[in-house]
């Protein structure tokens, strides 16, 4: 069951869940696909031996997009029925919106992505509450880790 194997294959061999309960906008299309030009395609979709996705319906449609030929995927065990299929879909789907943002940590690794050049559209945010530049006036300070070398926030200030 914990057997994980991924594989490439074409992208034309796949064929988007035609009852994917989760809907992608254009904007979450075009992110995904932002994503994948910048970082590569870091997870495998799920796929049913018949080729139908049941995880990753958007990344497939951002590689599409991007123009990518191949793609990486792990097939659901051949044992599975339909009805489990369905309900790994929706548990990937569903069980991200169950977790909350830690808006503190988040801002302040959003501030340090900022201070080093990254464009906050590029992975995905365009505001947070409370708005990032409260924290950048009162955590404005960086410094550089002793360890690594890269500026992270003064969290003493």
């Amino acid at each position: 069951m914990n057997d994980l194997r991924v594989t490439k294959v074409k992208i034309s061999s796949l064929q988007s869940d035609p009852d994917n309960a989760r809907k992608h906008s254009i904007k979450n299309i075009d992110s995904i696909a932002g994503s994948l030009k910048r970082f590569g395609q870091r997870k495998p979709l799920v796929v049913t031996g018949a080729g139908i996705v049941i995880a990753g319906n958007g990344t497939l449609e951002a590689a599409k997009q991007i123009g990518w030929t191949d793609i990486f995927v792990s097939f659901v065990p051949a044992d599975w029925s339909f009805e489990q299929a369905r309900a790994y879909a929706l548990v990937d789907n569903g069980t991200a919106e169950l977790a909350e943002w830690d808006n503190d940590k988040l801002a302040m690794q959003l501030i340090e992505l900022d201070s080093v050049g990254w464009e906050l559209d590029d992975v995905g945010f365009e505001k947070l509450e409370p708005p990032i530049d409260e924290y950048k006036e009162k955590k404005s300070s960086f410094v550089e880790c002793k360890d690594c070398g890269r500026k992270v926030l003064d969290k003493a200030n």
